[in-house]
């Protein structure tokens, strides 16, 4: 039975656990929420999960008691190449695509990562911030754009009197 509950000390350890890891998932699930709201390739479930694993292997490190340096390193190698699988190149319009998405998904693990080590004042922190550039500095680009007279993935910016972006 050991094997099975390594490292438990108490029950205020077990909601400890629990905590940190059901935060890190809802802070991802508000930056995914967001791209969802885009129509992102990256959305929810993905940043989600981001910020679920992140948050649960700097645990690991945490409750191990070895170097989370290392590990954070490691996560954010990691989600280098995940984030490289979001962003893609439009040959006909020599245009790449998906830059804010991958930086999304790597804010996302820093914000699992600092709630994996009990650092939940500046994961909030980052979130806020992150939704901040991710919602208001987009209407921000959108008042900034010209407008058109339809929404088109070169320009996501409604045109006049619409009030939802794409």
């Amino acid at each position: 039975m050991n094997e099975v509950f390594f490292g438990v000390q108490d029950p205020a350890h077990i909601w400890r656990v629990i905590l940190r890891l059901g935060i890190a998932c809802i802070l991802g699930g508000l930056i995914g929420f967001e791209r969802e709201a885009e129509h992102k390739r990256a959305g929810l479930r993905t940043h989600m999960l981001v910020a679920l694993g992140s948050a649960l292997f700097t645990l690991i490190a945490a409750e191990l008691k070895t170097d989370s340096s290392r590990i954070i390193q490691g996560i954010a190698a990691g989600i280098g190449f995940l984030g490289a699988g979001c962003i893609f190149k439009l040959t006909e319009q020599h245009e790449v695509k998906g830059l804010t998405t991958a930086a999304g998904v790597w804010v996302t693990a820093a914000v699992g990562a600092a709630i994996g080590v009990g650092l939940i004042w500046p994961a909030l922190l980052a979130l806020a911030l992150a939704w901040i550039i991710l919602w208001a500095l987009h209407r921000v680009e959108c008042w900034l754009r010209p407008r058109t007279t339809q929404a088109t993935p070169e320009n996501p910016c409604p045109p006049e009197g619409s009030s939802t972006p794409r």
